[in-house]
């Protein structure tokens, strides 16, 4: 490749906090990292959160290039990238550029912030490096649209991870046909086995849809419903479900009030599922349908021992020492959605205060702090990882990697509640999961669509 061909990438410091390793996301194309992203780095590598691990994992990337015998003039003309066992299309270079000493041109954005520095850097380097192309790439929304504004031609969101670009395209966990679902199917065979019925099912009777395992199918005409149990390049086995079967579940005392409803619950009580994910809009029962699951296995079944519940809380690490008592009193205001559930499932007992106590000694449920989890193996537990949607897939991989033998690990989150800085639909961890997990026989995922938690909540939902 010609040399004015190679493209150079400008990082920002969130790109390498989102990904530590993204320097060796650009194959062939040069990677520079301005010093004032060093600076920022530094400053976040010692605080007490779980971003500064991401700092110091970025360091030591960077170290490993460019430490050792390399002279600071090889670091400024740049130093091969080496090739990785899962990065082997890298061959470009990467270099640190001195943007304190420059002398930036006129009309470049005032050097008062770090922000306003590394766009003058890129700024610079374009007009230096003439033709090659210079893009800056920043997560930060803002300084996109400032770069853009300053006079930088390429400006960039970093997608190497994005599993996809639009999610209207994500998976919801079923698959609805229209009309009725046996107008589609000239042939079919059906089996029992144990105390399912089992329809095997031609691939191309059911169009071009792409169907994986767990995926739930449902008509509009009928009252089947069916989960995929296996497939193959020709088939489909399809475990029939039965749409009333599913609107009898029930759980501590919660009935589905639809089918998604009664989807997410037949996912939850199967103790050969060990991943469920639950999307949905705000009030369409994420958190009341996994409380009251985890309380039927725990409680009445005696499937598992107790109930972990746990969420993400930016401000938690510098904020959770200073509230009083125990961990779990700590992590209460966190998670007052789960006592509110609580609350909600006992409602009619004489006692309800005491309903609510008595089953949280009984259920052994405690409240944990994400934080704390790095390093733990839960077994034989139900684990609630509630507002998922503002984890970053590493974190996310942190949680479901602490989960031992016979654990059931119920994630929850909306994607249009994003907190996190940094984060969008489709980069949070829960869309990540979604994606991943997809194929993977002991997961299942349900969107919950509809808000039932009242029509005051509907109404908001649709037209806020």
């Amino acid at each position: 490749m010609e040399q004015h061909d190679k493209k150079l990438f400008v990082l920002d410091t969130n790109v390498l906090l989102h990904e530590p390793l993204a320097i060796y996301s650009f194959k062939e194309h040069d990677v520079i990292i301005p010093m004032t992203v060093l600076e920022e780095l530094d400053s976040i590598k010692d605080r007490k959160r779980d971003v500064s691990r991401d700092a110091r994992v970025a360091i030591r990337a960077l170290e490993d290039i460019l430490g050792g015998p390399t002279t600071p003039e090889q670091i400024l003309k740049g130093v091969a990238l080496p090739t990785r066992e899962e990065h082997s299309e890298v061959s470009g270079h990467l270099s640190i550029f001195p943007d304190h000493q420059v002398e930036f041109i006129i009309g470049s954005l005032p050097g008062d912030n770090n922000d306003n520095r590394i766009i003058n850097t890129a700024l610079h380097l374009q007009k230096i490096h003439f033709p090659r192309t210079v893009v800056l790439v920043t997560k930060d929304i803002n300084m996109r649209l400032k770069a853009k504004g300053a006079g930088i031609e390429r400006v960039e969101d970093y997608r190497t991870d994005q599993l996809i670009d639009d999610i209207r395209f994500l998976a919801k966990g079923f698959y609805q046909f229209a009309g009725d679902f046996w107008q589609h199917v000239d042939n079919v065979s059906t089996d029992r086995k144990g105390r399912h019925t089992v329809h095997q099912v031609p691939s191309d009777h059911l169009g071009n849809e792409h169907y994986y395992l767990n995926q739930y199918l449902i008509d509009e005409d009928s009252d089947f419903c069916g989960r995929v149990a296996s497939k193959t390049d020709k088939h489909l086995e399809i475990i029939d479900r039965g749409r009333d079967r599913l609107m009898h579940h029930e759980a501590w005392g919660v009935k589905p009030k639809n089918i998604y409803q009664g989807m997410a619950l037949d996912a939850l009580l199967d103790p050969d599922i060990e991943l469920i994910i639950l999307t949905g809009p705000a009030g369409c029962g994420k958190t009341l349908l996994a409380m009251a699951a985890a309380l039927e296995l725990v409680v009445e079944r005696k499937l598992y021992d107790k109930v972990i519940v746990t969420r993400n809380t930016p401000d938690i690490a510098e904020s959770i020492g200073f509230l009083p008592g125990t961990e779990e009193e700590k992590m209460a205001p966190w998670l007052a959605a789960i006592t509110d559930t609580l609350e909600v499932l006992h409602k009619n007992d004489v006692n309800p205060t005491g309903s609510v106590n008595y089953i949280m000694e009984k259920a052994n449920i405690q409240f944990k702090s994400i934080n704390f989890m790095r390093g733990r193996s839960i077994q034989n537990s139900v684990v609630i990882l509630d507002e998922c949607q503002n984890l970053t897939a590493s974190q996310i991989k942190t949680m479901i990697t602490r989960m031992g033998e016979g654990t059931k690990l119920i994630c929850s989150g909306n994607l249009a509640q994003i907190d996190s800085t940094y984060l969008t639909a489709v980069t949070s961890g829960l869309t990540y999961i979604v994606e991943r997990f997809k194929d993977f026989e002991g997961s299942a995922n349900i969107y919950l669509n509809g808000v039932v938690r009242s029509r005051l909540a509907e109404f908001a939902e649709e037209h806020l």
